[in-house]
């Protein structure tokens, strides 16, 4: 439910920024820090995504699927768990031995991929900032917030 409340926030937070006024406050940095959130945002909707899918996943379906995955060698399915970072379902065999499920398949390659790219992004308005901030006290201007 947070995430839900975290992604919603965001969403309204990034919708703010396309109005009229704002857009006339733009700079690179911001323009950068705004991708970063936006990307941050999207990190999260495919995670939410995947665990709604986990969520909504009955037993049986779970079940099947670790029976489809299963590798050679490995006796029966004995239990399930799920774990959330990554996400992913754990099926647990008789002789001790564990073997995952990822739910679905693109889903932590996507959210791994898209934190990373926040994050770039998100160095990327910082040191635009920072540079910003320089230029301005060697020119003796005041600072914008």
């Amino acid at each position: 439910m947070t995430g839900t409340a975290t992604l919603l926030s965001l969403t309204g937070y990034l919708c703010s920024r396309l109005t009229r006024e704002a857009r006339r406050e733009y700079s690179p940095f911001r323009l950068w820090r705004d991708l970063s959130l936006l990307t941050a945002a999207a990190a999260l909707a495919v995670y939410l995504w995947g665990c709604f899918h986990l969520l909504f996943l009955v037993d049986h379906e779970l079940a099947e699927r670790c029976e489809r995955q299963r590798p050679a060698g490995t006796p029966t399915l004995v239990g399930l768990r799920s774990d959330f970072v990554p996400l992913r379902v754990v099926c647990e065999a008789s002789n001790g031995r564990d073997y995952s499920i990822v739910i679905p398949g693109y889903l932590n390659p996507t959210v791994a991929f898209l934190l990373l790219l926040a994050l770039t992004c998100a160095l990327t308005s910082v040191v635009l900032r920072h540079r910003q901030r320089a230029t301005a006290r060697i020119k003796g201007e005041p600072v914008q917030p």
